[in-house]
């Protein structure tokens, strides 16, 4: 897929602002959500325990996503009137690098929450500093190891059908993409799913033993599967299949679902966390929060 003066292949003007309205509001709930998540992270020191540094690192890979889906809406509305992608081609690669980064740290970032929480409720024991630590070091490490590949020659980065956002191309399904995908899909999906699926699973039967569900143990891994999975889908028909039987439209679906994917962890992981919440009504509302403190 080349840059383009032109509208793209299956698009009209309309259309394509409608995608970028789409992608504009998908990076906006993200980004006050997941922004709201890591401030109050920084302002209440109850929720600096090394549970929550998970969910501040998939805060922080969240934040990333809606700020890649924030350059591809701003793309989206300036296409209309300037015909091309705006950034070139080396701004191209900067934002598949950054989209890619972030969304594997997210999905791997669920799976550590997912261990974390299994660790916590099944041991009964406090997950320790230097775990934490590890495993957030790990998620980034290992993500940005996977995405710099493609920098390198193993895969590519390319334009989307919509020509306003950059991702691994699939376009091709040559030898290089096929293996490049499925090696990456192993470990940094199958694995990482798998890892949340059975965390929970074990999780969720220690606490019926106890009589004590508190916990949404079936939510992250359908965010995984139903958020990335698309993806997934896609990803395998190019491998199989020559993808532009598919229309450019239809591609397009497997990025706007996606880019749901962080206010969809907002809401789960951070929203539906009594103490967060609290954290987060506290940096709200900070005069409230200093009269509860010196009551």
């Amino acid at each position: 897929m080349a840059e383009s003066s032109t509208l793209p292949t299956g698009f009209g003007e309309l259309e394509v602002l409608a995608v970028g309205m789409v992608l504009l509001v998908e990076a906006l709930s993200g980004l006050s959500l997941n922004s709201l998540t890591i401030f109050s992270f920084c302002k209440t020191p109850e929720l600096r325990t090394p549970c929550h540094l998970l969910v501040l690192s998939l805060a922080l890979a969240d934040s990333g996503i809606s700020l890649n889906t924030l350059v591809a809406a701003t793309s989206s509305l300036l296409r209309v009137s300037h015909r091309r992608w705006p950034y070139g081609s080396d701004g191209c690669q900067v934002h598949g690098f950054q989209g890619f980064v972030t969304a594997l740290a997210s999905i791997c970032g669920s799976a550590a929450i997912a261990w974390g929480r299994y660790h916590h409720y099944c041991t009964r024991s406090q997950l320790a500093w230097n775990s934490a630590i590890s495993l957030v070091l790990f998620v980034w490490l290992s993500s940005t190891f996977w995405a710099a590949f493609p920098l390198l020659g193993w895969g590519h980065y390319d334009y989307e059908p919509l020509g306003t956002c950059c991702t691994l191309d699939y376009s091709k399904g040559d030898r290089n993409f096929t293996s490049f995908l499925f090696t990456m899909s192993f470990f940094n999906f199958a694995m990482p799913l798998f890892i949340t699926i059975t965390s929970y699973r074990l999780m969720e039967q220690k606490l019926r033993k106890s009589g004590h569900l508190q916990v949404n143990t079936t939510l992250p891994a359908r965010t995984l599967l139903l958020g990335w999975g698309p993806y997934a889908i896609l990803y395998l028909y190019a491998v199989i299949a020559d993808v532009t039987s598919i229309s450019p439209k239809l591609q397009m679906v497997p990025a706007l679902i996606a880019k749901m994917v962080p206010t969809i962890n907002a809401i789960n992981y951070a929203l539906g966390n009594e103490m967060v919440c609290r954290g987060i009504w506290q940096c709200l509302s900070p005069q409230k929060s200093e009269k509860d403190r010196a009551k």
